[in-house]
């Protein structure tokens, strides 16, 4: 049979949601045309699970592999752009290859706007909010169009540089800083889960409500009027309330916010900075437990290692201008690549 057959066979097999008969034809059909992008492509399709599932570790690096293939193809594949980065740093924790990913995605489409907000979002989740800050500042200093789904996400990522912007970056956590005050924060609160925003706002408002309730009457009086302003009182204890909680939130479950900072560091760089005592404390188990099984797998890999950085680190970012420059994506420059676990196999 030929590649083409192969692949066919594969798509109508991956149709059928049969993912392993669409692996085993498209494979044979890179085998005989490794040139073959639509092939690669369905083994991309076909290593992650179905609708609502979550890939292993296995799954995901084989689903990513297949991506590098068909980017390298086809350059302006933006959906596997789009594949490629969401699993390197959702699925997988890999940031600085994420950053790295969508940069070298600017090379072939630098009008789209997506690789910067998602390098934007990378870099806020990693607390460099200065660097999250200039990224998005390009989106207008480049006057680019904004999707109308992208601009609740791009307003709330500047509101959150605003606000780090305020404070002093020594408030910042830095998780690579042994002896930062976010340490012992995280300490404190190690034995409690986080506190979610809705039971803030019930702990918050529900008394207040029972107390308008109740006194209503007898200050609005009866009748039409008297419920219009009751209800207008009630409204506005409820917005007052979730401004209060989601402040709260913020400020209660800073601790929280810290450890999972600090989790995505570990995955990120393959350094372990969790003390052992926090890593066996039910604040963590909470938090590792709500990440994706890749996660999860990568980070329980990388606590096994036991790998320290040695003096002081440093982040590794890539140069957001080099779109601009000649210089050549990384998989460009970087022919001689790995087996993938499917080509091991």
């Amino acid at each position: 049979m030929t590649a083409e057959a192969h692949y066919l066979d594969a798509l109508e097999a991956l149709d059928a949601e049969n993912r392993e008969e669409a692996l085993k034809h498209a494979r044979k059909a890179v085998k005989l045309d490794p040139e073959h992008a639509d092939a690669w492509r369905v083994i991309s399709d076909a290593s992650l699970p179905g609708s609502r599932l979550q890939p292993t570790l296995k799954q995901a690096a084989s689903s990513l592999s297949a991506a590098k293939k068909v980017v390298a193809l086809q350059p302006d594949d933006l959906a596997m752009w789009v594949r490629g980065g969401r699993l390197l740093s959702d699925e997988l924790g890999l940031y600085m290859d994420a950053l790295q990913w969508w940069q070298d995605a600017r090379h072939h489409a630098p009008e789209e706007v997506t690789p910067i907000v998602e390098q934007a979002a990378i870099l806020a989740d990693m607390g460099l909010y200065g660097e999250a800050s200039d990224r998005l500042q390009s989106i207008f200093d480049e006057n680019m169009d904004l999707a109308t789904t992208q601009y609740a996400r791009v307003a709330r990522l500047h509101q959150m540089c605003q606000l780090a912007s305020e404070q002093p970056s020594s408030e910042h956590f830095k998780p690579w800083e042994k002896h930062h005050d976010g340490w012992e924060a995280i300490k404190m609160r190690m034995n409690k889960p986080p506190i979610s925003e809705s039971k803030i706002f019930l702990l918050i408002t529900t008394p207040i409500l029972m107390l308008e309730v109740i006194m209503a009457p007898q200050l609005f009086g009866s009748g039409f009027g008297g419920f219009c302003l009751t209800s207008l009182l009630i409204l506005t204890t409820v917005i007052f309330g979730m401004r209060i909680s989601r402040r709260w939130f913020q400020r209660l479950n800073r601790p929280a916010f810290n450890l999972l900072r600090a989790m995505d560091f570990e995955t990120a760089t393959g350094y372990v900075v969790i003390p052992e005592e926090i890593r066996i404390s039910k604040l963590f188990m909470f938090i590792l437990s709500r990440r994706p099984p890749a996660f999860q797998d990568r980070m329980l890999k990388i606590v096994d290692a036991k790998e320290t950085f040695k003096g002081d680190w440093k982040p590794k970012l890539p140069n957001f201008s080099s779109h601009i420059s000649d210089e050549a994506p990384f998989w460009e420059e970087e022919q001689d690549e790995e087996l993938t676990s499917f080509e091991e196999e």
